[in-house]
């Protein structure tokens, strides 16, 4: 698999689009500084909102250039997570790339199978002994499941983080895995990289 290959030209154009609707809303804003009837706070607002939303769009696309180099499964992974997402069935993947992990987790279950969506699933769901720990995935294969990662000490901004988001960040720290991360409690997706926590836009995995 080609290491430098981070196309993904549609949503690329989008990420693109996005940037450029923010600029806009910034120098539409600018321009109307001087109108003292003109309230600038429900602009700002709306430019908040557009923020967000590049940024997810921004972590979706890198999400993408730092799977898909390392398993030729990442459409199998993105549709787990698009599933387990609406279903509100929390989640934790490692994604082995480069660093060894054996130093950072305890390992679990040997699974040792090819890599789908609908295994993913199963070790996911609420009531399989399974479920709690995280699922080990090197190149197109699930290793191991149930596996015990190092807790993050550290809040992101001004949310404290449940357990399965601190494992995340916690491997981010110390290697460099990717850990992606579902809630059961909102059913957002979010991964860990390089000790950084991103949400992502569902709908946009693939």
């Amino acid at each position: 698999m080609d290491r430098d290959n981070c196309d993904f030209s549609p949503m690329k154009q989008s990420l693109k689009k996005n940037i450029n609707q923010v600029i806009m809303a910034l120098q539409s804003s600018l321009e109307t500084m001087d109108d003292e009837n003109n309230c600038l706070l429900g602009n700002f607002e709306r430019i908040k909102n557009q923020f967000i939303q590049v940024e997810m769009n921004a972590a979706t696309f890198y999400l993408n250039c730092y799977l898909s180099p390392f398993t030729e499964k990442y459409p199998e992974i993105s549709i787990c997570l698009q599933n387990m997402s609406a279903r509100k069935h929390g989640g934790l993947i490692v994604v082995k790339r480069e660093d060894s992990l054996e130093p950072f987790m305890h390992p679990g279950i040997p699974i040792a199978a090819e890599l789908s969506h609908s295994l993913l699933e199963s070790i996911f769901f609420p009531g399989n002994p399974l479920h709690d720990g995280a699922v080990l995935v090197h190149q197109n294969h699930i290793v191991s499941a149930a596996n015990v990662l190092p807790l993050s000490h550290r809040d992101v901004g001004d949310k404290k983080l449940g357990t399965r988001h601190r494992a995340a960040l916690g491997l981010s720290e110390k290697c460099d895995a990717l850990v992606l991360v579902v809630s059961e409690e909102t059913g957002k997706i979010s991964f860990a990289f390089n000790g950084g926590l991103h949400p992502i836009t569902t709908g946009e995995i693939i």
